[in-house]
Parts: structure tokens; C-alpha cells; sequence
């Protein structure tokens, strides 16, 4: 290890502390249940300890139905050649003599944590000023895995819950579960905002993967626009909002002309009336109170992309992440990579990190050109079959090109000849809304409204078709 700042003192640790749960442990089986949900063998400094408490661990495995004490443990570490390495007979006999109180059993455990992390801190430290001198790893990488390692490290700081769960306690846990439900319907997921959808996912829910695909045009970008608007400015949960394609500025025009009802076309052109003002402050003051939060670099590295998801997790306590879309994430590949390979590197962190940020991550991705004038299919998602395995949930876009309305042409015909459904004065082009894969729950198609002038999606008076 590389030399730091500490390098000729002691690491920090507690040995009063190691020597009172050791004591306690063998004292009751109380106070053995407790610390074991705080402690592993490895959070203990001497290697002494370390010895007798994974020890302490096996006899309970082998020999539940027995008492331990320090003939039974004395007897155990003597089989296993381990009686020596843990101190022996006497140094083991002292330390249930030293134990002031095993009630404070878990107190203890704690002092001897709280000494592992400083350890393991100071061992990332460590490790890192080693990484720093060495030039042959590029500093995006570093900085990638120093907010992953630190990520991890804080995550650990509580209890383990890597633990084998018994169905006896899972069963009630659900079912209390259910009953919630019942009571206050599914709080779990982040609503979307469209009724149809919500009812057919039960929201977005934590650690899901969701991608969104579309051909060039469809409506993509302005379908996660309109759930992001209902998640973060009409119900006021916090969501990031990742663009590569469009700045943020661009965004915030969408957000305004879907919010105030004022047509795009104006609001790029400034040509505006009295009444579209009033309409775009009023909207404004909402958008203002809202919490949504937009990163827009264009062509944003992957490490990048992770480490600024999680300053908005950390800093906003962001409930959504949107991305629009995986093709611009530069994975920092080496050029000579398929690209079908990259795609599929930049699949599998988006999947990994919605699962350490626990939250829905919601990417956007064009599928093929094979999709062109016909609905889109799983196996049309473009670039790799990666995409399509890794999602947890995965929607394709699907409109008739025919029916495409030019912003500022109110009555044009559709593709069936006839005046195309208006809502708040705005034509509509209806839009399917396909759940093509949902891992834990059904499948089918949505009919929704597309607004090209407001650039945003409605719902519509339909009931949706479960397959």
C-alpha cells in the first residue's frame, strides 16, 4: 500500500470494545443474536479475535441445539486447530470475566463497526493516492470507481442484509404488504401520471430498468417529458432528467408549451399574444415549484452519467432518472469494439446502477429501420439484443405516419380522412403505447393522444388491451 498521511500510527480500533462482544457473545445467545447482525469476523482488528468470533459463528451453524460456553467453544476451537490462534484457554476464560454488562452487547458492537469503517476508509485512501501515481488508468475511471468504492463503503455502514430470509417472516411481511395495497392502493412505484399505464406497471418501481423505444420522430423525448412533468412538477417528486441530444434550454420550452398550452411554434418563433405571456408565466410559477432537475451534456461519458446520478441522489434525493438516449453515452470503449458491445456495456451499468441508487432508471432507445411503418417489436430495439435482456420493463412507441399533424395546422386531416380528436383545442394523433416486456407483471397496448404542437402525450377515453 501506497504511503499516507497516517502511515506509523495504529489503525483504529478499540480492543476494550472487541474483548467486551467477544465476552458478551459467549455469555448469552441473547446478545450472540444481536451482534451477529451487526458484526463479520473481519471487523475485528487482532487476528486473534477475528479467529474466535468466525469460531463463535460455526459452532452456532454446526451445533444450534447447544449451549456455548467456554468449555463447549474451548472444545470446538481444539478440533478445528484453532484454540491456539485465538488466544488460548485462559486468554479466551478472561474475557467473559471482563464483560461489564452483556446487555449492552449490541453497544459494543457498534464501537467495534464504527473502528472497521475508519479502517476501510483509510484503506480506500490508501489505495486511491496508489492509483493517482499510476497514469496508465484514466482519471474518468478513477473518479468512477473512488464514488463507487465510497458509495459502497457508506452503504455497508448499516446493517448487513445479505442474509438468507426465512419465508416464515417474508410471508407475513408480505402479506402486510398486500393489505397496505388493499387499503391505500400501490405506493411502491413512481406513478407516471397516465392512468392506463400506471394500472397495467403499478408505477415504475425501485431498481427497475425501463427503456423506451421509438423510431426517429415518434415521440420519444416528448413521452418522457410528459411523465417527468407529472412526476416532478404535478406531484413534486424529485427526478433527474439526462439529455445528450437536446440543452437544457430546449427542454425547458417543451416543459413550457406542454404546461401552458401554448404552441411550440410560438415559443421558438417569440411570436406571442398577450394571453400565451399570461399562460407561460402562470406555467412557469408551477414549473418553478417543481423538482425536476436537467443535466444536459451532449455526448456524456458513462462514468460521467453515473457519478452525476448519484450527486442528484445523494444532493436531491432523486426518486426517477430519465435518459435520453443510450446511443449518445460515450462508454469510453476502446475504438476497436463492436458497437453492439459498447451498447451492451452502457445496458448493464444502467441496469447495475438503478439497482445501487435503488430507483427507477428510464432510458430512451430508437429501434431499427426493419420497425419503419409498422408497430415495433423487442427484437427491433437497435444495437443490441443487451438492451432487450437486461430491461425490466421495455415500451415501444408506434404511430401511423400518415397522421402526423404539423405543428401550427389545426385542422388537417388524418390518415383515415377524417378530423382528427381535438383536446383543449389541439389536435390529437393517437399513439400506441406498447408494453412489449414487463418481467414481473402482463403485457398489451395503450392507445394515447400525441400533441405536436404542445409536444406531449394525453390520454385518451380508451380502455387498454391486455394481452
Amino acid at each position: 500500500m501506497a504511503s499516507t498521511p497516517a502511515v506509523g500510527r495504529i489503525p483504529p480500533h478499540n480492543d476494550d470494545a472487541e474483548r467486551a462482544v467477544l465476552g458478551a457473545v459467549l455469555l448469552s445467545a441473547n446478545a450472540f443474536s444481536e451482534v451477529s447482525e451487526v458484526l463479520r469476523k473481519e471487523d475485528f482488528y487482532k487476528s486473534g479475535h477475528q479467529v474466535l468470533f468466525d469460531a463463535i459463528l460455526m459452532f452456532h451453524q454446526e451445533h444450534s441445539s447447544q449451549t456455548i460456553d467456554l468449555i463447549t467453544i474451548t472444545e470446538f476451537l481444539r478440533s478445528k486447530n484453532l484454540l491456539d490462534l485465538s488466544g488460548g484457554m485462559s486468554y479466551i476464560a478472561s474475557l467473559t470475566s471482563d464483560v461489564p454488562t452483556t446487555a449492552n452487547a449490541v453497544y459494543y458492537a457498534n464501537i467495534v463497526r464504527s473502528h472497521s469503517l475508519r479502517r476501510s476508509l483509510l484503506e480506500l485512501s490508501g489505495k486511491l493516492q496508489q492509483d493517482v501515481f499510476d497514469e496508465s488508468q484514466e482519471i474518468a475511471y478513477l473518479l468512477d470507481e473512488a464514488e463507487r468504492n465510497m458509495s459502497d463503503l457508506q452503504a455497508s455502514s448499516g446493517t448487513f442484509t445479505d442474509k438468507y430470509q426465512e419465508s416464515s417472516l417474508l410471508v407475513n411481511r408480505t402479506v402486510d404488504r398486500l393489505m397496505e395495497r388493499a387499503k391505500h392502493g400501490n405506493t411502491d412505484g413512481i406513478k407516471t401520471g397516465f392512468a392506463q399505464l400506471d394500472e397495467m406497471t403499478g408505477g415504475f418501481q425501485p431498481a427497475e430498468f425501463i427503456v423506451i423505444g421509438a423510431r426517429p420522430s415518434v415521440g420519444k423525448t416528448a413521452f418522457a417529458i410528459s411523465m417527468a412533468i407529472q412526476i416532478a412538477i404535478h406531484h413534486k417528486i424529485p427526478a433527474g432528467f439526462f439529455s445528450a441530444e437536446m440543452t437544457s434550454m430546449a427542454i425547458m420550452e417543451r416543459i413550457l408549451a406542454a404546461e401552458s398550452r401554448v404552441d411550440s411554434k410560438r415559443i421558438r418563433s417569440a411570436i406571442l399574444r398577450n394571453q400565451d405571456m399570461a399562460n407561460i408565466i402562470d406555467a412557469a410559477s408551477r414549473i418553478y415549484e417543481g423538482k425536476l432537475y436537467i443535466q444536459d451534456t451532449p455526448n456524456i461519458k458513462l462514468m460521467d452519467l453515473r457519478s452525476q446520478a448519484r450527486r442528484m441522489k445523494r444532493e436531491r434525493d432523486v426518486k426517477i432518472i430519465f435518459i435520453d438516449y443510450i446511443s449518445l453515452i460515450n462508454p469510453e470503449s476502446q475504438a476497436q469494439v463492436p458497437r453492439h458491445e459498447q451498447v451492451a456495456e452502457i445496458s448493464r451499468s444502467l441496469k447495475s446502477l438503478s439497482r445501487e441508487l435503488n430507483i427507477p432508471i428510464v432510458a430512451l432507445s430508437q429501434v431499427s429501420r426493419d420497425a419503419e411503418g409498422k408497430e415495433p417489436n423487442l427484437a427491433n430495439l437497435r444495437e443490441s439484443g443487451a438492451v432487450e435482456q437486461d430491461a425490466d420493463v421495455v415500451i415501444l412507441l408506434h404511430r401511423d405516419r400518415l397522421a402526423e399533424v404539423p405543428s401550427g395546422e389545426r385542422d388537417t386531416r388524418s390518415a383515415n380522412g377524417q378530423s382528427p380528436q381535438m383536446i383543449q383545442g389541439f389536435p390529437v394523433q393517437e399513439t400506441k403505447v406498447i408494453l412489449a416486456k414487463q418481467r414481473n407483471g402482463e403485457t398489451g397496448i395503450i392507445t394515447m393522444g400525441f400533441q405536436n404542437q404542445l409536444v406531449r402525450f394525453v390520454e385518451l377515453d380508451r380502455s387498454s388491451h391486455t394481452t
